[in-house]
């Protein structure tokens, strides 16, 4: 059976689930409380073990059997859902419509890529524009975006590279040489550091709009707000954060430091830019057709998330009928590749939605959040901010975020807290689970998304070199949050 369990995760770590199934039920017998917190430890332990089994089915079993030991209900569970089903909607289908965007969101950025000669201007572009699109869209869609073309590139430079004698540079302008050894391991870190600052804009958008992360809508379907509102609570701490993480661009690209800096190549540069030449010159009338429809759609959906016209989940499922009825796609097969990123996190989130019951029907964090409620007013918020912080940089920023959420918004409802304070910690925990959970790819999955992608073997980007390379930026990004929180609330 254990050859079989799991998959190809460690032989250890299918050891260590079966032992925590079988502890489980030893220690429920023996305290309940005791057994529901031993639950929360491990469930905390398979999403920090992402990069070996997808948390869905590690995290999953121990949610089965949550359910079976009686520490919560299915009927509970569902209701948690019931009340988040927003946020389901979100990832099943506006995901699913931004995955149609995606040739308009390549070419904006391959034009971002070639056109502009600095690489200090190019990484502070690909900050903002990674920003400003995650504000609107799904940070992961963003992610898959930058992976794309870095993957395009670097495969057209290893093309040209692995020619046969016969077939290489013909117009004698480029040799063999030039593409070996030290300038395919700078174009290497070229893209390594152009494609870390792209996954940090996403974080730095995310933080800032109802849609940039799925822990955002959740926050703000408890607190009430639309589009309008949410974006203005955060922005007296997400855009100083903002400045701050640009200026942070400017000076690791100055300097050097942690593995930026690196220039693109000048025969990297000719090779992309004659690709992408060639691509532009052959694109047919129906691509440019289809670049068009996704533009007017990227306008609608901008419009449409300001006004709040709808739910986020029906204009993300308005994106797809307009995009794909006017671009001619029908064919049930080619709508379905659409929903096959979303929907792995969406079961996942629905694990996490059983956890939380178990949470509520255990009383778990009452306690704590007692304790944190006892403390002064003008504390509560840092406090919470560091320690959904914290919690992040090793578990899911959404799952510390639904908890947190659900645990204040309970304190709120049976007045021990103030509709202004009830306001000022939830600005908290949104801004403490996006900021400093870039610390590691376990809090953010946009920051998952990138490592476990074909691209990241290609360039070098191992799981210790992302928190290097993320480190300045959770210093910067988490320090002027928490001054933020401390200051300005």
């Amino acid at each position: 059976m254990l050859k079989y369990f799991l998959g190809n995760s460690p032989k250890w770590f299918k050891m260590v689930m079966i032992g925590f199934l079988l502890i489980n039920i030893v220690v429920y017998f023996v305290n309940p409380t005791v057994c529901a917190w031993l639950f929360i430890a491990e469930f905390i332990f398979t999403l920090a073990m992402a990069l070996k089994c997808y948390p869905l089915q590690s995290g999953g079993l121990l949610a089965i059997e949550i359910l079976a030991l009686n520490l919560t209900t299915p009927k509970n569970a569902y209701h948690e859902v019931d009340q988040n089903l927003e946020v389901v909607l979100l990832l099943v289908f506006m995901v699913a419509g931004i995955y149609f965007m995606k040739p308009l969101l390549m070419y904006i950025f391959s034009k971002v890529f070639t056109k502009i000669k600095s690489k200090m201007v190019l990484s502070v572009l690909f900050v903002f524009l990674a920003a400003v699109l995650s504000a609107f869209l799904d940070a992961l869609t963003v992610t898959a975006v930058l992976i794309s073309v870095a993957v395009g590139f670097y495969g057209v430079y290893h093309k040209i590279h692995s020619m046969p004698e016969s077939d290489f540079d013909k117009d004698g302008s480029l040799d063999r040489k030039d593409l070996s050894g030290e300038t395919l391991e700078q174009f290497r870190s070229f893209l390594r550091s152009l494609v870390m600052h792209g996954v940090v804009g996403t974080a730095l958008g995310g933080v800032c709009t109802l849609v940039g992360e799925p822990q955002n809508l959740l926050i703000g379907e408890r607190m009430g707000w639309d589009f309008i509102e949410f974006f203005l609570q955060m922005a007296p701490i997400s855009l100083p954060v903002l400045v701050a993480g640009i200026i942070t661009t400017v000076v690791l690209e100055t300097t050097g430091w942690f593995g930026f800096g690196a220039k693109l190549p000048e025969v990297a540069r000719r090779i992309i830019e004659n690709y992408t030449d060639e691509e532009d010159a052959n694109r047919s009338d129906k691509s440019k057709y289809g670049l068009i429809v996704q533009g007017v759609s990227a306008i609608l959906l901008i419009i449409g998330l300001a006004l709040h016209l709808a739910p986020v989940g029906f204009i993300g499922l308005a994106l797809i009928i307009v995009q794909t009825a006017f671009m001619g796609i029908t064919e049930e097969h080619q709508l379905g590749k659409a929903f096959e990123e979303a929907l792995p996190f969406t079961g996942l989130l629905v694990v996490f939605f059983v956890i939380v019951a178990m949470i509520h029907d255990q009383h778990l964090f009452s306690p704590i959040i007692e304790w944190a409620l006892s403390l002064d007013p003008s504390k509560q918020p840092s406090m919470f901010y560091v320690a959904n912080g914290v919690l992040s940089m090793i578990s899911d920023n959404v799952f510390v975020a639904t908890v947190y959420i659900g645990e204040v918004k309970q304190a709120f409802d049976n007045g021990a807290i103030t509709r202004e304070q009830f306001e000022k910690l939830a600005i908290a925990i949104n801004t403490g689970t996006n900021l400093p959970s870039v610390a590691t790819p376990n809090g953010q999955a946009a920051f998952l998304f990138l490592l476990t992608s074909s691209l990241a073997p290609l360039i070098g980007l191992s799981y210790g070199r992302m928190v290097k390379m993320a480190l300045p930026y959770t210093i910067i990004l988490g320090g002027v949050g928490l001054l933020g929180i401390i200051y300005v609330l």
